[in-house]
């Protein structure tokens, strides 16, 4: 079935994106992503308002995709939608309307888990590597999600080690936070650390068996090191904040290279994968681009339109699914926790 020219259209709501994007085989052919602005003001998420913009978004972006593709939906072979994990009132948008358009245009549907979508993104045609080949292993990093995934095929994926507290995305907002950046402060903490020196300020790494992470203690650490120099000084944030940003960068790239160095160990598998939003930072990926030419490491390093929610990392997984004709019916649900 692979010489058949198949279209997905693909429905990404997990969070705060609203996505579509339509797929000839694994071809992107569009990608529309409407970004939540009404977010920043909170300084975090509010589900409520993420599904209220959801609703609002939804029918013009996936009018856009359709168009963009310059294709009619007559012509859609299944059309592919996040069923989980995410916040359940932004996920029951996507689901709900997904359901509707497959039920009125008579065509199959297929559900996708968010995470596995992100290792996906990999075999997305037009990226500047060869695919992966089986197995790899999949770092993993999100606001909601920081785990080492092995993966031995399209739908054979065992997790290796995940975090037992907070994500890595969370925890670079709320280092951010603290420093009095503006919400998503991630991506401000990454331009900032490119201009400081990573060893300003030591924090501390956490002890955690395995394979596993912890990052409650350095957000903590962060906390206690600022407010101790901010009464000392006034402006010491203000003063140093590129030094600080690059210190805190600094050490929680090396707790994710520590992790994934032994993961490399334990397995003997030296093809490394990245995906989500904080697979975009600039220090993870050089990181794991210095590893390569030291290690003789394979790493694959997805663009950046492909690291951050976006419904063709839906759309691939729906390609690979239909193949395999893994389609659901219309008596699924959306799932807020879905394992991968």
């Amino acid at each position: 079935m692979e010489n058949k020219t198949i279209y997905i259209l693909a429905i990404e709501s997990s969070c705060d994106d609203t996505s579509a994007a339509v797929l000839q085989n694994k071809k992107v052919l569009s990608n529309i992503v409407a970004s939540q602005k009404i977010h920043q003001e909170y300084g975090g998420v509010v589900p409520e308002l993420a599904s209220r913009a959801h609703q609002q978004n939804i029918v013009p972006v996936v009018h856009q995709a359709l168009m963009r593709a310059n294709i009619d939906k007559k012509l859609l072979s299944a059309i592919a939608f996040t069923r989980g994990p995410g916040l359940l009132g932004s996920l029951l948008v996507g689901t709900s309307f997904a359901k509707s358009l497959a039920l009125g245009l008579h065509i199959p549907l297929i559900e996708v888990n968010h995470m596995q979508a992100h290792i996906l993104a990999h075999f997305i045609e037009g990226q500047d590597y060869r695919y992966p080949s089986f197995p790899f292993l999949a770092l993993t990093l999100s606001g909601g999600h920081t785990q080492i995934v092995m993966v031995k095929n399209y739908f054979d994926m065992e997790i290796l080690g995940e975090t037992l507290d907070d994500a890595v995305g969370e925890t670079f907002d709320k280092a951010a936070k603290i420093l009095g950046l503006p919400y998503p402060g991630g991506p401000l903490i990454d331009t900032y650390a490119q201009q400081g020196n990573p060893k300003a300020f030591p924090f501390p790494k956490p002890k955690v068996d395995g394979l596993n992470f912890s990052f409650s203690g350095l957000k903590t650490s962060i906390l206690y090191f600022v407010q101790k120099e901010a009464k000392a000084n006034p402006d010491f944030v203000l003063e140093n904040r590129n030094d600080i940003c690059a210190s805190i960068q600094h050490t929680i790239v090396n707790i994710l290279m520590d992790k994934i160095k032994e993961a490399v160990r334990r397995t003997g598998v030296t093809q490394i994968a990245i995906g989500g939003g904080v697979s975009a930072n600039s220090g993870i990926r050089n990181a794991l681009k210095a590893a390569e030419r030291k290690y003789g490491w394979h790493t694959y390093l997805p663009k950046l339109e492909y690291c951050t929610d976006n419904a063709a990392m839906i759309g691939i997984t729906g390609y690979f699914k239909f193949l395999e004709n893994r389609l659901t019916d219309q008596k699924i649900s959306a799932q807020a926790r879905y394992k991968l």
